[in-house]
């Protein structure tokens, strides 16, 4: 039997390989092998019932079903073999994260340490899913393997932390679109080879994003959700304004992420120029080397106010462990260019530097115990319309390279302190009408927001410790 005709005998279903496009569909669905879910390290599942692996087209359950079933089981290939031995999904998610396709009408999805949620809308005549995106699925998962890598980041008061964890679910997004042959030879030929422009694979959710601005034309960009290619320079969130039109930077985390997720794009540009294949091949080595030294930084860096510039500097150190330093003028082009480090910081990691930090690096290992070494910051829970006072996780871990981001006027910024980040982080959650605050947690003067228009991605609960309340995460949307 000939390749041709064993490639023939094996099932197939139709799916997008990365987003069905705008307007509010142009790419071609594609076949591909009928996905297995049963991924190790990790295996995910879908609530709905399987269909038959018949080509249902777009627009069907089966189809959306498909697309969802492929995007989980890529995502979950592309990370497996990038994380340290024993990662598992967060205790509460279970042997398998389980993905629920129509959640509900809305333009969102989200993961909340039990699953994955996908809602859908009509739009214009045309119903959007989210699950029928590729890239909306694995930057979802994206979330779910940051949190099996660093669960303290879930309930960490930081805006680089929440906006790490956006960036994260981006970069997954891309890292799993360029597993895919078909689609590194199609970026390839869009950029013709200069991959820190803009592409398929780096405009993230193009038709979700179409489906925000028929609402909201300003809070998305132009042809797409987001878009790795960016120029967006570094400041201090708490210096920035708690939500901006899509042009601008705010502290809102999607919108902060993009500093982080344009410097990633950099950085998998610089390694393929780096690379003696400049071809398909060259890029697939790229960018899971680039995924390789974010998967080890994120495990390693401690976290602290100035978030990005250690997991940046990690970044570094990790090449430096691995490769001897080979792609560091490109890690170090990558995040100067964004503000990310100063040229400061960024010449301060040297290979001397990171050996006398070898052991404290060595040592960090992905999991424990959630709030290890944060800080708990307790605030007048008045000031916020509450009945006692409030508890806050600070980013306040032990720094491990002393390093920034870049002040625009030159030099470093000095990273504020943990408590004003995590106070300035609370009050920006309030202002967007993102915190749920129970009625019995509630003064007379409470300010909460009961819109049901916003989703709620934090509460206000009884701290465990019996004394006061606390902020926790419900969800990543």
């Amino acid at each position: 039997m000939t390749v041709q005709q064993q490639q023939a005998t094996i099932p197939t279903v139709l799916v997008y390989e990365d987003d069905p496009g705008f307007p509010p569909q142009v790419n071609m669905p594609v076949p591909h092998p009928v996905p297995h879910l049963d991924t190790q390290p990790f295996p995910t599942a879908i609530a709905e019932a399987v269909p038959q692996p018949d080509s249902a087209g777009p627009g069907t359950e089966a189809f959306r079903y498909w697309v969802a079933a492929d995007a989980l089981s890529r995502a979950s290939q592309t990370w497996g073999p990038l994380v340290p031995t024993g990662t598992q999904w967060y205790p509460t998610v279970g042997r398998a994260l389980t993905a629920h396709l129509n959640a509900g009408n809305d333009l969102n999805a989200f993961y909340d340490r039990k699953g994955l949620w996908f809602f859908r809308r009509t739009v214009q005549g045309v119903t959007v899913a989210a699950c029928e995106s590729s890239e909306v699925v694995e930057h979802e998962t994206g979330h779910a393997i940051l949190d099996a890598l660093r669960p303290q980041l879930f309930d960490t008061a930081s805006a680089e932390a929440a906006a790490l964890h956006e960036a994260f679910g981006d970069i997954s997004a891309l890292l799993t679109s360029l597993g895919l042959e078909s689609l590194r030879i199609a970026v390839l030929a869009e950029t013709q080879g200069d991959l820190e422009l803009s592409s398929r694979v780096s405009r993230m959710a193009e038709q979700l994003g179409w489906a925000i601005r028929q609402g909201h034309p300003n809070v998305v960009d132009p042809d797409c959700l987001r878009n790795l290619s960016n120029s967006f320079f570094y400041r201090d969130p708490v210096e920035l304004p708690p939500s901006a039109p899509a042009n601008l930077l705010s502290s809102e985390p999607h919108s902060f992420s993009r500093l982080f997720s344009g410097a990633f794009l950099k950085v998998v540009a610089g390694i393929f120029r780096q690379q003696d294949l400049q071809d398909q091949a060259g890029l697939a080595l790229a960018a899971q080397t680039a995924g390789q030294l974010l998967v080890d930084a994120v495990v390693a860096a401690p976290v602290v106010s100035a978030y990005y510039a250690q997991v940046a500097g990690h970044m570094i150190a990790a090449d430096q462990r691995r490769n001897g330093g080979k792609y560091g003028p490109s890690l170090r082009s990558a995040f100067i260019r964004h503000g990310i480090l100063s040229l400061e910081a960024a010449t301060s990691i040297t290979e001397p530097e990171v050996a006398r930090k070898a052991a404290a690096i060595a040592e960090a290992t992905p999991g424990g115990a959630a709030d290890e070494g944060l800080t708990a910051v307790t605030i007048h829970g008045s000031t916020y319309g509450l009945t006692q006072p409030l508890t806050l996780c600070a980013p306040a871990q032990e720094r491990r390279f002393g390093i920034a981001g870049s002040d625009p006027a030159g030099g470093s910024v000095r990273p504020a302190d943990p408590e004003r980040v995590a106070t300035s982080y609370l009050e920006d959650l309030f202002r967007r009408g993102r915190v749920n605050v129970p009625e019995e947690h509630r003064s007379g003067a409470a300010i909460a927001d009961d819109s049901p228009s916003r989703l709620k991605t934090h509460e206000i609960t009884r701290s465990t410790t019996g004394e006061g309340l606390a902020l926790i995460r419900r969800c990543f949307d």
